[in-house]
């Protein structure tokens, strides 16, 4: 149909039907335009749920090791296994506080906290004690419990002293989460003074495998879900205190029982 017969077609149309016309064209106008206004505000919806799901560039490869600093729900910190002389102590074990902390070798939260506790302990001089006990998260950090191993074989050949020595070095090297190579575990031995080759008897034997594990165990039944997991014993009182937190934190803690002893 060309031009002039279309301009007749609509000429012989009467003024009702043309405006039905008009009118159903501009329904069917004002569809269109809605159908790609909703599809568009669709698409954004979906791609600002991908953006929620997606995790950040820089979140923690590891949240679960980060520790929560709130008490863990149900506090089941009375079922602590006590302090006794089987435990690796520093500062004056008669202390009227003493802060048990169940720690991981390879968890960067205890490689952070670990200085902390060496300036509690040196502050309160004498009024307070560390107690460390091994928690190796396993499913994180598969390096840790032989790690933990190598902490008890140094006690054995340095006694309590040695011991401490050799965790201090281990924090000082590791760069943790799991990147301490097995092979520095003898030549840390060596650089606190201990004889290497019986140090590397006693690991190779996995003596003390068993009370790595016990002592994780003990955590477990104490509350502890990650590390470093803390908690300040004073008289009958057991106060947890989770995750790698300030000094400040520990002070605002400790110093109200220092008073009530």
């Amino acid at each position: 149909m060309d031009h002039e017969s279309t301009n007749q077609f609509f000429s012989r149309l009467s003024p009702k039907i043309g405006f039905l016309l008009g009118l159903g064209g501009a329904a069917m106008l004002m569809f269109v335009i809605g159908f790609f206004v909703l599809l568009s505000i669709v698409l954004k919806q979906d791609n600002s749920s991908a953006a929620a799901r997606q995790p950040s560039a820089n979140a923690p490869a590891a949240a679960a090791a980060a520790a929560p600093t709130s008490p863990p729900t149900g506090n089941r910190v009375g079922a602590m296994a006590p302090i006794t002389d089987q435990d690796w102590i520093r500062g004056n074990r008669n202390a009227k506080v003493s802060i048990v902390e169940y720690s991981d070798l390879e968890c960067p939260f205890c490689k952070r906290h670990h200085p902390t506790m060496q300036q509690i302990v040196a502050a309160y001089d004498g009024q307070v004690n560390w107690v460390y006990r091994h928690f190796p998260l396993t499913s994180l950090h598969s390096k840790a419990p032989k790690e933990a191993e190598a902490t008890e074989c140094a006690g054995e050949l340095g006694g309590n002293d040695g011991f401490w020595k050799y965790v201090d070095r281990l924090f000082e090297i590791t760069p943790a989460n799991n990147g301490l190579d097995p092979l520095e575990l003898p030549k840390i031995a060596e650089y606190v003074g201990l004889d290497k080759a019986k140090f590397e008897t006693c690991l190779n034997s996995g003596k003390y495998a068993q009370k790595v594990q016990q002592q994780y165990q003990d955590g477990v039944a104490a509350g502890a879900t990650g590390t470093p997991y803390n908690v300040i014993v004073a008289g009958d009182q057991k106060i947890p205190v989770n995750g790698a937190v300030p000094f400040e934190q520990f002070k605002a803690v400790i110093d109200p029982l220092l008073q009530q002893q």
